[in-house]
């Protein structure tokens, strides 16, 4: 009984590591953003207020539904010169390299606060029209965002 009881117990280890094995292999497996610490950038709430100089600013959201941090490094488009990304301190607005978006969190680019500068348009946008972006981060790939020209006193209903 002894010699029995020994062997049906010696084989139960191996077998037991091979379904943890097995296991872990299988959760690996099926890592998504959120397990790997990616970023997963979804873009919302652009707006353009129409310009009435040959600068204008823009505004929208930047969501992160992953879990991984990114950084939005630089943006441009065809219709300007130049688009810089500013953040805003203190009421004083100064133009940075990148800005961060936080994993499962949101970079929020407003009216007040942190914005792109587009500089040198190319052509003035009117009300009702898009104004195409590209927006280029740190580790995902660049995002192109259609961005309406609203009212030059536009202020959205939700804050931003």
């Amino acid at each position: 009984m002894r010699r029995l009881a020994r062997r049906r117990f010696s084989g139960r280890p191996h077998a037991f590591a091979a379904v943890a094995v097995a296991g872990v292999l299988t959760l690996a497996g099926c890592g998504g953003t959120d397990s790997d610490g990616e970023a997963d950038l979804s873009v919302g709430s652009a707006y353009m207020p129409q310009p009435v100089s040959d600068m204008a600013a823009g505004f929208l959201v930047i969501s992160n539904g992953g879990g991984g941090a990114d950084r939005l490094t630089s943006v441009s488009s065809d219709a300007a010169d130049r688009v810089t990304v500013h953040e805003t301190v203190d009421g004083s607005m100064r133009e940075v390299d990148a800005l961060d978006i936080p994993a499962r969190g949101s970079l929020v680019l407003e009216s007040g606060g942190n914005h792109l500068m587009f500089e040198q348009l190319k052509r003035q946008p009117k009300q009702g029209q898009k104004v195409s972006v590209e927006l280029r981060f740190a580790h995902s790939d660049p995002v192109t965002v259609e961005i309406p020209v609203k009212p030059a006193t536009y202020t959205p209903k939700h804050g931003h």
